[in-house]
């Protein structure tokens, strides 16, 4: 099969390098992605004011829920495409590609004008506090429609990923994370366009990385250039990447609707205290990179080798994978533990006279999330290896123990409790589906052997 020089074949050579190695450039280009997330944040944070920060910050269960959606979509999207490099089936390849270019536009469209049509009332039903809600509507009416730009760049970077090329869609992002800086600079300082200018920053700066991994693709991946009738729309592959696309989808949608209610809960509690969340998010989130960076690693892994029919290799990459989780867990609980609370100064301003109330409430979030990331990265790694099998409806059910926990906790407990309680919702939730996804993908793997015992 012929491909690209950045290619990374995972279905033979030692497990341990070779997902360090597929992991790397993904974690720079999510960190990447991540910078020009908080330049955002720093941005209107420091020269607009901590209002706009709550604005910007108020948006991020919303956000989570629609974006996530997309990132899941493309993501479950390029699992058959990993499956059949790891076949070797060139045909079937370019086949799922063309389908996957179809499903992704009629998202693109469907989910934009879900959105713009449906902004002020999520807003309202978020009890989006009164001082932040036009910054915030302004905010998330521009990424809205940016929707199309943002699956553009999902799908190819995925497709990149798919065929085990994980380098590239680095190299854009750095480009794109530097635009985004220097955009949010340009439209909010010079031009004082406030919240809409870091949105429009956002927007321009993934459609720019979109563009990039396309033109690549078409000049160094031959193989990927489809024949009229490999563009021919046949149901069963329409719904093979359906299974594979929409679970995965849901599974981020899922989680994300227990995050807006947690995002509820906190916006009844005041602007004040949405800044304070908003600031130990950025910092949290940062954390979250690397488990996000294996869960690509575990989903690719599982899918190339699934597709060379290797369920020992499967096994080996999962164990490698929570190697990595667990002593990453360690290291940065213990970072975040005692140093956490003065990341966040970089999104609040010194002088502001609530300043210590701010940093209290921060660090008070962050101790109790670092603390659990163990379970966080232990469900990563299950999860996406049930994905990369194409179990992806087992997978997404896992959403649902999530959902039922921050549920609980949102509905419930922060009624009484408030803030106390509300700090561990994300803890509870991981646990919660933990004990879904270890016997399910134990199960899963005995199905995996006798299948591919019985078909040789």
């Amino acid at each position: 099969m012929s491909t690209g020089k950045a290619t990374l074949n995972m279905t033979a050579g030692t497990p341990l390098p070779l997902i360090l190695r597929f992991c790397f450039p993904i974690l720079l280009g999510n960190l990447m992605q991540q910078l020009y997330n908080m330049a955002d944040a720093a941005v209107v944070g420091q020269f607009v004011g901590t209002g706009a920060l709550a604005a910007v910050g108020a948006t991020g269960s919303i956000l989570f829920l629609v974006i996530g959606f997309v990132d899941g979509m493309c993501s479950g999207l390029c699992i058959p495409l990993a499956r059949s490099f790891g076949a070797g089936d060139e045909t079937t390849l370019r086949r799922c590609l063309a389908h996957a270019v179809y499903l992704a536009a009629f998202f693109a469209a469907l989910l934009t004008v879900i959105t713009s049509l449906l902004l002020g009332w999520l807003l309202q039903v978020m009890n989006t506090p009164a001082d932040i809600f036009n910054d915030a509507f302004r905010y998330l009416r521009i990424v809205f429609l940016g929707i199309p730009a943002t699956i553009f760049y999902n799908l190819t970077a995925g497709i990149l990923r798919a065929l085990g090329n994980s380098r590239t869609p680095l190299y854009f992002l750095i480009f794109a994370s530097c635009l985004n800086i220097l955009l949010d600079l340009i439209l909010v300082l010079g031009f004082r366009l406030d919240v809409p200018g870091v949105a429009l920053a956002t927007v321009t700066s993934q459609l720019a990385a979109a563009f990039g991994c396309f033109l690549y693709i078409r000049r160094h991946y031959p193989m990927l250039r489809l024949s009229r009738e490999e563009w021919t729309f046949t149901p069963s592959i329409t719904l093979r990447m359906l299974l594979s696309g929409l679970p995965m989808a849901l599974q981020y949608s899922i989680t994300a609707v227990g995050s807006v209610l947690i995002q509820v809960a906190i916006n009844n509690l005041g602007s004040l205290l949405v800044a304070s969340v908003s600031a130990a998010l950025k910092i949290h989130n940062i954390a979250l990179l690397p488990f996000n960076t294996l869960g690509a690693a575990m989903a690719t892994w599982c899918g190339q080798n699934m597709g060379a029919k290797n369920p020992d290799r499967i096994r080996a990459g999962v164990r490698c994978g929570m190697k990595i989780a667990l002593v990453y867990s360690v290291i940065m609980g213990v970072l975040l533990f005692f140093a956490g609370k003065y990341m966040t100064l970089l999104f609040l301003r010194s002088a502001d006279p609530d300043l210590p109330l701010l940093l209290e409430n921060a660090q008070a979030f962050i101790r109790a999330n670092c603390c659990c990331y163990v379970f966080l990265g232990t469900l990563t790694v299950y999860r996406f290896a049930l994905q990369g099998l194409e179990y992806g409806p087992l997978a997404m059910v896992a959403g649902f123990f999530e959902l039922a926990a921050r549920s609980t906790i949102a509905l419930v407990f922060a009624p009484v409790w408030g803030f106390a309680v509300i700090r561990f919702a994300n803890p509870t939730a991981w646990v919660a589906a933990c004990i879904l996804l270890l016997p399910a993908y134990f199960t899963v793997m005995k199905k995996v052997r006798k299948k591919l015992q019985e078909h040789g």
